[in-house]
């Protein structure tokens, strides 16, 4: 361990002495402030740990020390990072690749703050229209309403008046007597003026009949006559409860004021619009139908008409294909002619006006599908009824508010034409150039300035990390872990923080080589503001880009932990055994396959007509048998490709019940080529810290029969069930299996403390004394992959866990612990196990696997394993779709279908597709661009 100074760099370098969390072996270092810092290593090498686990919660349990009372006495609980010491440490914040929230609610725009900001800028600077006619509504003032007169020709003559007091349970006559004790004699009727001092009016309504104040003929520059004027209308605002008159004597013709903020057409009141009219986490904005979701319950037109592609003459409306309801049918097809609805075309193809009859009716011969299942509705306590309607309902836009989520008085409310819900629909980009182009009066872009400089600001920096292409109104659920780091640097940059040390790990999840550039200059600019910037990250560019390298290994979990490399990126390799280093400069490759599978002449899935989202009617074929690489810029549509058309309909198609919708598409041919379909994502393996690698790849099962098996179990009777943590019976009572507790944090994130019953070890002290080959259950779920398949080779007993354990160890999370939670593993290790499941299940037939983005946290060197597990799968007659930016891995793929040209609505096309040789020789490919550089 060298020797550090304490006082050394003491304001330049954050110093480091005997780190051993996990796997550290006791690392002493010192990271540079204010630089750009990137720790890399193999998988498990000990790269979180150092970051995260040692760092980050350092900085967090003194942060929590600094706060009040109340917080700090769970400090002692809180476990302190197995370190000596952590020197001239600054406020930290991580930003790491988990999704922002599970709340379907968050958007990108709530996230970001910049839905915030539109409320803000909306109830400040926007104009409401009615409902009704369409007129902007504006509260009247006396100083507006005198201003009306500036430009009016001298000696114009006019009734300044208001209409008569309406009282109830009060005569006309009243109502005259009482104006007349005010001092007002006369009214105004028909135009006519009737003093009610020289005679009575008799009148049976109150209506038009109106109170003049003054008689005013125009002077433009007298001073008098305006503080007459003035003081006229104020008079009339006041006895008018807020309303005044004013008649023109040329055309008698009355222009009416209100100091009311309501329409001076149709006199309907609204509310003037505040933040909170806008916001749908509020019932004060919320549409009350939804509640703010955007979407309810309701008929589901796509399970009503599932096959588009048929005509309706050819049971398209697979509602009333059974006899029962057949003579809703024959009700169409007797109006098709009369209301010119074609009934032979594909249902796809029926115009906007067609459609609207076929879902709505025509006149009394026919009532429309929805008209059907709402006759359904008025009869629910038929069972047959209840069944037909639970058939086909699902999660609709909500028909109130359409999708916007707001109260209908919010959407009334516009800036330049438009609505708070029409910029939220917009994607990033677009919404930086509306706000950089939209033109103000004088008046309101002094009010909205500052608003307008904080919205632009936020919007360039999404954009600047290559989000661009998302939607203001993407629910945050839904991101992908790299969208959602992305967001939350930009986030942070936003704030404008200066002297934080910022953690991110692998930011470049997701994202193209054609945007690495834009993230790097925004890891740069953040460090400029005198920011520590630390990134834990395998992209080759990035690591070259850093101003400090620290490498960590040699190999992972108990063979890392080591410092390999410190220092700036050398010129030339030195001598050293850090597998980092190696491939970057070349001396260490993953090598491009000898010979790709032919993709001609064989088998295919093949897309037809996929129009969902972004993508422009595309069709496109996957060759089976084959490791298929989807590519493209990010936001090009390859998700929306693969996951909501291509894996949604198979899902359909193989029976399952399918959550979400698939996307639109004319057809799919070539599911009779496959026996399943697997998807392999980066989702987690399971929501509570009781799941774990063990128990996911059902490892534990067998552990737990061998723990029963023993002399101690056999003799107290312990069964199976006994070691599970998920039942009672041997796990702990108090933290039911978990291993630690929740404690929730008013106004901060919960803090989760060690279980003070069991020391986190999850088991009963009779469950721990249970011990097959002196290793108990505990003990056991602590052994990493490698060291468990090391410790069971041993005995012919346990030869099942070991060949459950070999994938996990094929797929290179040999480091991982078994029983390490679930909730703390990353979106790539979470896939990997995944690979692992399906790899020891051994399927027949030929599966079609996806993987989504599988390099996900990998080494160069695991890079090889992955590709190495690929292999083996499709040499047993498997397929494989993978969504990559990896050039690594791409340049290996026997077929490549490149989506772009760009993202958003600038992609969505099929640029190329091919062998990766093709894909390089093909001009409009940006992906081929990149991928020379690695085809040598």
């Amino acid at each position: 361990m060298p020797k550090l100074n304490p006082l050394k760099n003491l304001h330049q370098s954050i110093i480091i002495r005997g780190a051993r969390e996990h796997n550290l072996k006791n690392i002493s270092l010192e990271i540079p402030r204010n630089k750009f810092v990137v720790i890399t290593g193999v998988s498990g090498s000990g790269k979180s740990t150092l970051a995260f686990d040692t760092l980050y919660a350092e900085g967090q349990r003194r942060f929590v020390e600094s706060l009040s009372v109340y917080a700090r006495q769970f400090l002692d609980r809180m476990p302190k990072p197995d370190v000596d010491a952590i020197l001239n440490i600054s406020p930290t914040i991580a930003i790491e690749q988990k999704s922002i929230t599970k709340n379907p609610r968050s958007t990108v725009a709530t996230t970001t703050e910049i839905y915030d900001y539109l409320r803000l800028l909306f109830a400040r600077i926007g104009k409401t229209f009615c409902l009704n006619c369409g007129e902007i509504i504006l509260r009247d003032s006396v100083e507006s309403v005198v201003n009306t007169f500036s430009d009016l020709d001298d000696g114009k003559k006019f009734y300044i008046a208001f209409e008569i007091p309406t009282h109830h349970g009060h005569s006309f006559k009243e109502e005259c007597d009482a104006l007349k004790a005010r001092g007002f004699f006369r009214l105004l009727i028909n135009n006519e003026v009737v003093d009610l001092n020289e005679s009575e009016v008799i009148t049976q309504s109150k209506k038009n009949i109106y109170v003049l104040v003054d008689r005013y003929i125009h002077r433009s520059n007298t001073k008098t006559t305006k503080t007459r004027l003035a003081d006229s209308i104020q008079t009339a605002f006041v006895e008018g409860n807020g309303y005044v008159s004013i008649f023109n004597l040329e055309s008698n013709l009355p222009r009416h004021f209100n100091q009311h903020f309501e329409c001076a057409n149709c006199k309907i009141k609204y509310d003037e619009p505040e933040p909170s009219t806008f916001t749908f986490n509020n019932p004060l904005g919320a549409c009350k139908k939804c509640q703010g979701f955007g979407r309810s319950i309701g008929i589901d037109l796509d399970l009503v008409v599932p096959r588009k592609e048929k005509s309706i003459s050819d049971g398209a409306i697979l509602a009333w294909t059974t006899p029962y309801y057949k003579h809703n049918m024959d009700d169409l097809l007797s109006i098709a002619n009369e209301a010119k609805v074609r009934v032979d075309i594909p249902f796809s193809d029926l115009t906007s006006e067609e459609l609207q009859i076929v879902l709505n009716g025509y006149k009394k011969k026919y009532h429309g599908i929805y008209g059907f299942f709402k006759s359904l509705e008025k009869k629910l306590y038929k069972i047959q009824n209840r069944v037909m309607i639970s058939r086909y309902r699902g999660y609709t836009i909500c028909d109130e508010c359409n999708g916007s989520r707001l109260k209908k008085e919010a959407l009334a409310v516009k800036i330049s034409k438009k609505t708070i819900f029409d910029i939220s629909c917009m994607r990033i980009e677009d919404a930086k150039n509306y706000f950089e182009n939209l033109e103000l009066s004088k008046f309101d872009f002094e009010i909205a300035k500052r608003i307008l400089t904080e919205l632009k600001k936020r919007l360039n920096l999404l954009n600047n990390v290559g989000v661009g292409y998302l939607s203001l109104n993407r629910l945050s659920m839904t991101l992908s872990g790299g969208e959602a780091q992305r967001i939350n640097l930009a986030t942070s940059i936003g704030s404008s923080l200066i002297g934080a040390t910022y953690i991110l790990d692998e930011p470049s999840i997701g994202l193209h080589p054609h945007d690495t550039n834009r993230l790097i200059k925004i890891l740069k600019s953040l460090r400029d503001l005198k920011n520590s910037v630390i990134v834990v990250e395998h992209d080759s560019e990035i690591i070259r880009s850093c101003d400090h390298l620290i490498d960590i290994g040699p190999f992972a979990g108990e063979r890392g932990g080591e410092i390999i490399y410190e220092g700036k990126i050398p010129n030339k390799l030195p001598k050293t055994n850090s597998l980092t280093l190696k491939y970057l400069f070349g001396k260490e490759k993953i090598p491009i396959p000898k010979k790709r599978g032919e993709t001609k002449n064989g088998k295919s899935i093949t897309i037809r007509g996929a129009k969902e989202n972004n993508l422009k009617n595309i069709t496109v074929s996957f060759p089976l048998n084959k490791f298929v690489c989807v590519t493209g810029i990010s936001g090009s549509g390859k998700s929306t490709l693969i996951h909501q058309i291509l894996y949604a309909h198979a899902m359909r198609r193989f029976g399952a019940t399918y959550v979400q919708k698939p996307g639109a598409v004319d057809l799919i041919e070539g599911f009779n080529f496959i026996d399943g379909i697997v998807l392999v994502d980066q989702s987690p393996i399971g929501r509570t810290p009781r799941s774990n690698p063990a128990t996911y790849i059902k490892v534990f099962d067998e552990i737990r029969e061998l723990l029963s098996k023993t002399t101690t179990s056999k003799l107290h009777g312990y069964s199976p069930g006994f070691f599970s943590f998920n039942v009672a019976g041997g796990r702990c009572d108090a933290c039911e299996g978990d291993g630690f507790q929740k404690i929730e944090m008013q106004f901060m994130a919960d803090i989760y403390l060690e279980c003070e019953s069991c020391k986190g070890k999850r088991f009963k002290d009779e469950a721990l004394q249970v011990f097959y080959q002196n290793k108990n259950v505990d003990d056991i779920l602590n052994m990493t992959v490698d060291s468990a398949i090391e410790f069971f080779s041993q005995f012919q007993s346990a030869k099942k866990v070991v060949k459950k354990l070999q994938p996990l160890f094929d797929v290179g999370l040999g480091y991982i612990r078994l029983g390490q939670s679930a909730t703390t593993l990353s979106g790539g290790e979470a896939q990997r196990v995944k690979l692992a499941a399906y790899l020891t299940s051994q399927k027949n037939g030929n599966q079609l696997f996806i993987f989504d983005e599988p390099t996900t946290g990998l080494h160069f060197d695991d890079i090889k394993k992955l590709l190495a597990c690929f292999e083996a799968l499709i040499e047993t007659g498997h397929s494989i779709i993978v969504i990559e930016h990896n050039l690594e891995v791409i340049k290996c793929a026997d077929f490549i279908v490149d989506l772009g040209p760009m993202g958003g609505v600038s992609g969505g096309e099929v640029v190329a597709t091919g062998s990766p040789d093709e894909i390089c020789r093909n001009t409009n490919s940006i992906t081929g661009k990149y991928l020379k550089a690695v085809l040598v």
